[in-house]
Order: C-alpha cells, then sequence, then structure tokens
C-alpha cells in the first residue's frame, strides 16, 4: 500500500476524532446526584449512574443531590389561637425523590419550599393557645410533618426531619411568664411548709394523747431531757400515776429546782 496513502487515512481517521471530540463532551454521573438530560432544550431523560457522551451545544444537563439536604425558615412571627404572638424558627432536612417534579416543574423550588412550610406554620399555630404551644413545642414539629408531606411529595421532596428551632415571646409576654412561673414555685413552697407544719402539729397532738393517757411518760421524757446536765436537782411527785385526775396532774407539772451549785454575778452563791 502506498505509504502516502496510508498516512491520509490515518490523518482523516484523527481529524474525524478531533472533530467528534469537539461535539462532544463527556460527563460522569456519581452516585449521589440526579441528572436530567436535555436535547435542544427539550427532557429526554435522566442520566443514570456512570460516564456519558454529550453533544456539545445541542445537550444540556441538570444536577441535583440524592443527600439529605438542610432547609431554615426564619422566625415568623404568628398569633396563638388567644392572640398572643409569637416567633417560631424551623429547621428542616429533605430529600430529593422525584428530580422531575423538583427539577423541571418548579420554576423556584426553594421558594415553593419556603411558602409551604410558611403556610403550614401559621395554621398550625393559629389553632393552638400559647399555653399548649409552650408546654408541648415538641409535638409542633410532627403535626408539621405531617401536615406537609402531601405538599412535599408534590414538589418532588420528602422531608426526613422538621423541628421547631427557636421560639420567642415579646418582652412583656416573658416577663409574665416568668411571673407565673415564679408564683407557682413560691405557692409550691408554702405548700410544703404548710405541710411540714401539719406534721408536726400531728406529733404534738398525738404526744399530748399519750401523755394524756399514760402521765408517767411524761414524767420518763423530763427524765431523759435533764440526763445529759448536771447541777439540777428535780422533783418527781409520781402519785399521780395510779391516782385521781388531780394527782395525775401534779404529777405531769413537776418541779425543776435550780441546784445551789449556779452562782451569782459576783461569784457569789446567789
Amino acid at each position: 500500500m502506498d505509504p502516502i496513502l496510508v498516512i491520509s487515512i490515518i490523518a482523516l481517521v484523527l481529524a474525524a476524532v478531533l472533530v467528534v471530540r469537539a461535539l462532544h463532551e463527556r460527563i460522569t454521573v456519581f452516585e449521589y446526584q440526579f441528572a436530567l438530560h436535555y436535547r435542544d432544550g427539550q427532557l429526554v431523560g435522566e442520566l443514570p449512574t456512570g460516564r456519558h457522551w454529550i453533544r456539545s451545544g445541542r445537550d444540556a444537563v441538570r444536577w441535583a443531590d440524592r443527600r439529605a439536604q438542610p432547609f431554615f425558615v426564619p422566625g415568623q412571627e404568628v398569633l396563638s389561637s388567644d392572640g398572643v404572638p409569637v416567633k417560631v424558627s424551623l429547621a428542616v432536612a429533605y430529600v430529593i425523590e422525584d428530580p422531575v417534579k423538583a427539577l423541571h416543574e418548579q420554576l423556584d423550588l426553594y421558594n415553593q419550599l419556603y411558602q409551604a412550610l410558611q403556610l403550614a406554620l401559621r395554621h398550625e399555630l393559629a389553632g393552638r393557645p400559647i399555653d399548649d404551644i409552650l408546654s408541648d413545642r415538641g409535638a409542633v414539629g410532627p403535626a408539621l410533618l405531617e401536615a406537609t408531606a402531601a405538599q412535599a411529595a408534590g414538589l418532588g421532596l420528602r422531608f426526613e426531619t422538621l423541628e421547631v428551632k427557636d421560639l420567642m415571646l415579646p418582652g412583656a409576654v416573658k416577663d409574665l411568664y416568668a411571673q407565673v412561673v415564679r408564683a407557682r414555685k413560691e405557692g409550691e413552697a408554702a405548700l410544703e411548709r404548710a405541710r411540714g407544719e401539719t406534721a408536726a402539729l400531728r406529733n404534738l397532738a398525738n404526744a399530748a394523747r399519750l401523755v394524756e393517757e399514760k402521765p408517767a411518760l411524761f414524767q420518763l421524757r423530763v427524765l431523759q431531757s435533764l440526763a445529759g446536765s448536771t447541777g439540777n436537782t428535780v422533783i418527781v411527785n409520781a402519785g399521780g400515776v395510779a391516782g385521781d385526775a388531780a394527782t395525775g396532774a401534779a404529777a405531769r407539772a413537776s418541779a425543776i429546782e435550780v441546784d445551789a451549785d449556779d452562782e451569782g454575778p459576783e461569784g457569789q452563791p446567789s
């Protein structure tokens, strides 16, 4: 074969390869990505994971991430059902499940998502009194998650988590609730004091009843109380143990005399 012909053929092949490479572009779709393939402005379909050649100038690709993505709804001021203003922000995690709905059918996915969450939040809090919102704020997120599930599916999304991030009250309302909490705690402290006093009175009543029934117990208690002291003379009238009521009263009224060992202010016996 003529060497010149061989060289010409090789040159033509190389030129064809260069032309093809110039008219095409190689892309790689990773497993964590969605890739929508467009040709001449029309949606062709979704490209699978792997390497692909697309035509430069005619083909285009729109990308999306399959992984969970965060979304934040800043503080929204909403009136509760009893007319108290409250400012609430949301923390959301979502995944794209249908890239055609999310990328192809929506003009502005994030604006649609923000509007759907904002309206759902206002509707949910407007039906709750402020006390329920504050005492059960953990229930607001799951309620919103359930209420927005259908809207999220219409956008090609699925919410993985939806929680209340911040819940803020106006300064005046916050001060009022602080006063309520303080008053509640003061009431609980007063109740505990009353319970303690009641228990003490009950013990005193039981002791009085025992002394009334068995007067000798009173005399024994006096002796027990004075067992650790010195310099005292105790005179006990035991005649009332088996006597009448008057004698028993005298036994309970035992006299305690101060011993002559105590000294006066100048060291002399008093």
